[in-house]
């Protein structure tokens, strides 16, 4: 078995992925990779979640933060720069969980911490999750990638995870929510810095062999640039089997109006207007303006002014609607 060793500071996600990606696809039988990457401002969803029902993505986009998707399963997370990302990759008889785990278990005894294993997918220190994990399986490759939280804002996690269920009904899974801990508040001595470091060194003595320190500069960059691309698109980012129902409800001084917006990937699939307005020609007209709209609180909104004069201030009510929604 050969140990090799990957440390990026890039913090783009959809580069980091698509770089995870690359090494899952060229690694040797031999091999066995640790990478570490970071992620800026960014909610990564699992591969088989509804982005709408697990993140307030045009609060996310607004923010300057990124949604990803990455093909493994699980829930979604929040990434900050006060993340570490692992992942494990390797083939056949040397992809082994359990020791993986140890890496990431050994290296906190470094700080005087000692973690555990919980449930499936989770790695705690007295009963609180600093690290989810997810696995991905194509033949006899494998990964195992995760969290550690060192120091995330935790704001992030409220502000831009989890839709309200009230207002939308999506097919996907949903995001299992736990009592979660940075790691420097346990330990103020843990930085990301000092969490790379160790798990470098856990990973050789866990193994017990040296480990070859790799490079992007080494690799191909034009099959790496088309992996990101497709992690960019809206095709992957919002497949059309991620279908939801949107729905908003209001009483104003000219009637009482119901929206249901049926999306497909990022866009406005139809819309289904209902109201007690005496305007009989407001529903079907609302219907085809928003069909085919992005699903963004400005695009939704931007589209009513396309409604006639005579329906100005009916449009100027329902543009404020649409923008005081939670997407």
């Amino acid at each position: 078995m050969k140990l090799k060793f990957l440390n990026t500071y890039k913090t783009e996600p959809h580069h980091n992925l698509a770089l995870e990606e690359y090494l899952f696809t060229i690694m040797a039988e031999d091999d066995c990779i640790l990478y570490l990457w970071q992620n800026k401002s960014t909610v990564v969803i699992g591969k088989n979640q509804n982005a709408y029902k697990e993140c307030k993505v045009d609060t996310l986009e607004k923010s300057g933060g990124s949604l990803a998707r990455r093909p493994s399963g699980g829930g979604a997370v929040y990434h900050d720069l006060g993340n570490l990302n692992f992942t494990f990759l390797a083939r056949g008889k040397n992809y082994n969980v359990e020791k993986q785990l140890e890496v990431i278990i050994y290296a906190l005894s470094f700080f005087g911490l000692r973690a555990e294993r919980t449930g499936r997918n989770d790695i705690c220190v007295d009963g609180r999750k600093f690290s989810g994990n997810a696995f991905l399986k194509r033949g006899d490759r494998h990964y195992h990638h995760g969290t550690i939280l060192v120091d995330v804002d935790m704001a992030g996690l409220s502000q831009f995870l989890n839709v309200s269920p009230k207002k939308l009904q999506a097919k996907g899974v949903a995001s299992v929510k736990s009592r979660v801990v940075n790691l420097s508040e346990l330990k103020p001595e843990i930085t990301v810095e000092a969490m790379r470091s160790a798990l470098k060194k856990a990973f050789e003595q866990v193994y017990k062999s040296s480990c070859e320190e790799i490079y992007e500069d080494d690799f191909d960059g034009r099959a790496i640039d088309e992996l990101e691309e497709k992690y960019r698109s809206a095709k992957w980012l919002f497949p059309e089997k991620a279908k939801a129902t949107f729905l908003m409800e209001e009483r104003f001084n000219w009637g009482e109006i119901s929206i249901g917006l049926e999306l497909s990937g990022d866009r406005v699939k139809s819309a289904s207007v209902y109201t007690d307005a005496m305007e009989t020609e407001l529903a079907p007209m609302l219907e085809e303006i928003l069909q085919g709209c992005r699903f963004a609180k400005d695009e939704l909104a931007g589209r009513l002014f396309a409604v006639s004069e005579d329906y100005k201030t009916i449009a100027e009510d329902l543009r404020q609607l649409i923008l005081s929604q939670d997407l």
